[in-house]
């Protein structure tokens, strides 16, 4: 029988709160927080990440039949373990993706170093994650806030410099895994396609777009992410 696991990314809280629609549906799924969200340290790059996972679930007693489900880093993270660990991964569903380096908005990175060092500049941070999580439920939005305000705006800069450094251009042909993409179609940041990158690449994968949805598919579509995570483990 598979094991659905879900990664978290920087965004939609930095921690696994917002796959909470998910959790309720799959109750045997696993959510790890991933280190420096907000315990531990953060990791430097997404090969530590993965190693970091692979050990959490193995300990768990999963080594094999993981079906993964990651947005943004957790997305990368989750790719990163189906190249380096094939025979253990049933199925992957990927959210707000690219396999090379992404190309930012000019200071992008340096609002996040600001937001820790001015609280003004921490709560126009704040007000920016909450235009990105634009299309989520406003209660369940508060809440991802309030995880923002405790990981807070540094783990979220380590993480997308973490994004920034992800490039298997040179592997992505090796994937063998299942693979679902999602796209939100109406991403207020209004990311390059890269998932359609991935899919032109990854022979027999399905690419879903989905609009009223942005940044975080699993938290803004839950019933359609649900339905394609069932289909992955069928």
């Amino acid at each position: 029988m598979s094991q659905l696991v879900l990664i978290h990314g920087p965004g939609a809280g930095s921690c696994s709160a917002g796959f909470k629609y998910q959790k309720e549906h799959f109750s045997n799924c696993l959510t790890p927080d991933l280190p420096g969200h907000p315990d531990g340290d953060s990791l430097d790059t997404v090969e530590e990440y993965t190693e970091w996972l692979h050990g959490y679930l193995h300990q768990q007693g999963h080594s094999s039949e993981v079906v993964l489900c990651g947005f943004t880093l957790g997305a990368c993270v989750a790719l990163q373990y189906a190249l380096d660990y094939p025979d253990e991964v049933a199925g992957l569903l990927l959210m707000t993706i690219a396999m090379r380096p992404k190309e930012r908005a000019p200071g992008s990175l340096e609002f996040r170093l600001n937001a820790a060092k001015d609280e003004k500049v921490h709560e126009e941070w704040l007000d920016a994650m909450r235009h990105s999580m634009m299309f989520i439920e406003s209660g369940l939005r508060e809440q991802l806030i309030e995880c923002h305000r405790i990981v807070g705006p540094i783990s979220q800069y380590n993480d997308l410099v973490t994004i920034d450094n992800f490039d298997v251009q040179d592997r992505i042909s090796e994937l063998k895994t299942p693979l679902v993409l999602v796209r939100g179609l109406d991403d207020p940041g209004k990311p390059d396609e890269y998932e359609l990158e991935i899919h032109e690449a990854v022979t027999g994968s399905k690419y879903v777009k989905l609009e009223q949805a942005g940044h975080f598919p699993m938290a803004e579509r839950p019933a359609d992410i649900n339905k394609l995570i069932e289909e992955l483990m069928a």
